[in-house]
């Protein structure tokens, strides 16, 4: 063997050792890493993963359409979680009227949590809720006449109905789904700004 197939074979060596160093402190770097006991109670949320810790109480339903309408829409939910919109989305913050569903649903759809509440809840109540909304950028908050629950927190496809404003599944299903809707990047600090008359 030459000399310089005998430096080839121990650079090949060297590589190769060298790859497979890197690989196990990889390997070693992610198993280092903390996992969450089983019935903790630890919240392993990720949209990536499918068997994501569920938050209680949250109904999922199957959103057929996204398409833009400026046309009333009948949703199957009541408010709705998704479906076909408004081309003009809502801009989040909070509002003392009612907001029309259709730029609601375009909001959800930038990755909003909508919550609505009774009209006639106690304003105590309605203060919490501006409150969840300080430091928010996506967080839509309005009356919606009708409403059968005190409050309904809902985002594309998801909705969590509640009896409490200060239920911590709320807190809970902002955290997990504000500014997670299927059009990532898409921004809720502008848009219409209108209410609709109750």
């Amino acid at each position: 063997m030459t000399s310089l197939s005998k430096v080839r074979v121990v650079a090949m060596s060297a590589a190769l050792c060298i790859g497979t160093l890197t690989l196990s402190g990889c390997v070693s770097a992610q198993d280092a890493s903390p996992t969450p006991a089983a019935g903790a109670g630890a919240d392993i949320f990720d949209p990536a993963v499918a068997d994501a810790t569920p938050i209680p109480g949250v109904e999922t339903f199957a959103v057929e359409s996204s398409a833009h309408t400026t046309d009333p829409v009948d949703y199957p939910q009541d408010p709705p979680v998704g479906g076909p919109h408004d081309p003009s989305w809502q801009k989040c913050r909070v509002y003392d009227a009612p907001v029309r569903r259709e730029n609601a649903v375009h909001s959800l759809e930038h990755g909003a949590v909508w919550i609505t509440y009774q009209p006639d809840l106690p304003e105590s109540d309605r203060e919490v809720l501006a409150k969840l909304a300080e430091g928010q950028r996506f967080l839509l908050i309005s009356p919606y006449p009708g409403l059968e629950d005190p409050v309904v927190a809902s985002a594309w496809g998801e909705q969590l109905r509640l009896d409490d404003v200060n239920d911590p599944l709320l807190r809970a299903f902002i955290d997990r789904y504000a500014g997670n809707g299927p059009e990532p990047g898409a921004n809720c600090d502008s848009g219409v700004e209108t209410t609709v008359s109750e």
